[in-house]
């Protein structure tokens, strides 16, 4: 499976375990069934999901630092999704490069939450660089 494809999947957990309160196995069972993947899940899924889940309180901080005039609160929930993986993947996965957790992350904005202005995916870019550069300087 393609890394971009597993990036889509968590997300989608993520939101949706959000959303409902559902469990994890199941929640990934479902949208792999819905995107129509036949393959099975990955580790990698389950360990990002589950990685974000435990640290969600050290990612929310770490977001809510970087927010210029606004609070977490007020990102809708698929943004909130995508910038709390994406984070994850900043804090806890020096294996990937940065740049390209923060494409995929846009990515997945112009796909799930961009209206057509493209001001969600510009505001999702803007907070995730500059949560890369807090992260690198050790704020």
């Amino acid at each position: 499976m393609k890394r971009k494809t597993e990036r889509e999947i968590i997300v989608l957990a993520l939101y949706s375990i959000e959303m409902s309160g559902n469990a994890l196995e199941e929640t990934v069972t479902y949208i792999m069934k819905q995107m129509k993947i036949k393959e099975d899940p990955t580790e990698y899924i389950f360990e990002s999901i589950r990685g974000v889940l435990d640290n969600v309180d050290k990612i929310d901080e770490v977001i809510s630092q970087n927010l210029e005039n606004y609070k977490i609160n007020r990102l809708n929930y698929v943004d909130l999704a995508i910038i709390r993986f994406a984070t994850y993947e900043l804090m806890f996965r020096p294996d990937l490069h940065p740049a390209i957790i923060i494409n995929e992350a846009v990515e997945l904005s112009k796909k799930y939450s961009e209206i057509d202005d493209f001001k969600t995916s510009a505001f999702n870019n803007k907070l995730l660089d500059k949560i890369r550069v807090s992260l690198e300087s050790g704020r």
